[in-house]
């Protein structure tokens, strides 16, 4: 928390940044909206941001914990220049970042960015008296995504029992709201957030508890966002786990008279790729991680995508992941379908699938994947499993790991491949390099 790279002096000055390449930007005024989630040290990056964009120049307004969707959505209806998200997603509570929304709720253009880091490595300028920015509360800005939500999926919750885990994070406020507005019995858990605790054994990461409640109080179903609330995992009325890859595809089904194909990553379980193709629709595979899979329905001109870890995306509804709608539409399949969620998720067949990871003390070493040893153990272990095995080795985008992935049809055959491959990677990990 406040250590390198993310640090109040770098904040502020990323805020300034951000500021002077938008007033070059654009000629004329408007706010860049500021959101966070729950950590403690938001209060101490959100100032310092709004100090670095009032000493460009620029107006702000605050939005207070919001999920990270809901800036992008924000950011698109008050016609904001930009919107920035303070928040680590799922990590602890001790880390914490900072991403970016354009005027139209998606990514900054390469230019402006180009911009930013030009202007990060000038001197610091404050603008003269008279056109310092000023920070003012959005005081609805709750109320307004949630009317958002309620409008985007046409569906009545009277009748269903729900359990709704915030993770102690950015959507504890809105998310019961929303379900219950709808017509749910709704109970909520990890919505007592104290800046220390989101996601610490609750949320889309840590869905056990979820799981006990669920059973305990004889709900319908389960709903688990993660801190920033752009995840979903659901569980079933028998509290069994729903992946990101199962309400992809539950979704998928419901929608699919208006799709054409469906994108999931090189993590997505087979069995998504089969039910897919088995609806008459294409299915492709990004590079993991949201902003990828984002590119390629754009790249594509396809509506639908997602991730096994919650993330899920529909264009037609909000360019960005977010869980709250991911769920709402999950649930207007079970309505439209008059089944339960464990009904509807018999319709994919997993194919047994596990991950290792090798965590290093530093970043993994570079190209691992490429080293001529790891892709005769890679090609070895493909050929052990089958026409319908899976190899994916790839350093962690966010975290000092080096992760494996190894999917067939046999889970005995799948076991001992994972752990030749692991084996076979920590021999090229210098041991000084793992921890």
């Amino acid at each position: 928390m406040g250590t390198p790279p993310i640090t109040p002096d770098f904040v502020l000055k990323l805020g300034w940044a951000v500021g002077k390449a938008l007033c070059e930007e654009y000629d004329e005024p408007a706010p860049v909206l500021i959101g966070k989630d729950t950590r403690a040290s938001g209060y101490m990056f959100e100032s310092a941001l709004e100090a670095g964009l009032a000493a460009a120049g620029v107006e702000i307004r605050l939005l207070g914990p919001l999920p990270t969707p809901a800036i992008a959505y924000l950011t698109r209806n008050t016609r904001a220049h930009a919107g920035i998200v303070i928040s680590a997603s799922h990590n602890p509570h001790f880390d914490n970042g900072i991403k970016l929304f354009s005027a139209d709720g998606k990514k900054l253009s390469d230019a402006v960015e180009m911009k930013i880091e030009e202007t990060l490595a000038t001197p610091l300028a404050v603008v003269g008296p008279n056109r310092m920015g000023k920070a003012s509360r959005i005081v609805d800005a709750a109320r307004r995504y949630m009317e958002f939500c309620k409008s985007q999926v046409e569906v009545d919750l009277r009748g269903l029992r729900l359990i709704v885990d915030c993770a102690n994070g950015a959507a504890y406020q809105v998310a019961p709201k929303v379900f219950k507005e709808l017509g749910a019995e709704v109970k909520a858990i990890g919505a007592a957030p104290d800046g220390f605790n989101i996601n610490r054994g609750v949320g889309a990461t840590s869905p056990e508890e979820l799981q006990g409640v669920v059973r305990e109080w004889r709900a319908d179903l389960g709903i688990a966002l993660d801190g920033d609330g752009d995840r979903l995992i659901m569980v079933d009325h028998c509290g069994e786990v729903v992946d990101g890859d199962e309400t992809l595809r539950i979704i998928a089904a419901d929608q699919k008279d208006a799709l054409q194909g469906v994108v999931g990553t090189v993590m997505s379980n087979l069995g998504l790729q089969k039910a897919v193709e088995g609806m008459g629709l294409s299915f492709h595979r990004a590079k993991v991680g949201d902003r990828y899979v984002l590119e390629f329905l754009e790249k594509e001109g396809l509506v639908l995508g997602g991730e096994p870890t919650g993330h899920i995306v529909n264009r037609n509804l909000l360019d960005s992941g977010d869980g709250i709608l991911s769920a709402l539409q999950a649930l207007a399949a079970m309505r439209r379908a008059g089944a339960s969620l464990r009904e509807l998720r018999d319709g994919m067949k997993k194919y047994p699938q596990k991950l290792a990871n090798v965590t290093c003390a530093g970043r993994p070493p570079a190209n691992l994947e490429e080293d001529p040893e790891i892709v005769q153990a890679v090609a070895e272990a493909k050929e052990r499993l089958g026409e319908n095995g899976r190899v994916v080795l790839r350093p962690s985008g966010t975290e000092a790991l080096f992760r494996i992935m190894v999917e067939g049809e046999d889970a005995d055959l799948v076991e001992t491949s994972l752990q030749a491959l692991t084996r076979r990677v920590e021999d090229k990990i210098p041991k000084e390099n793992r921890l």
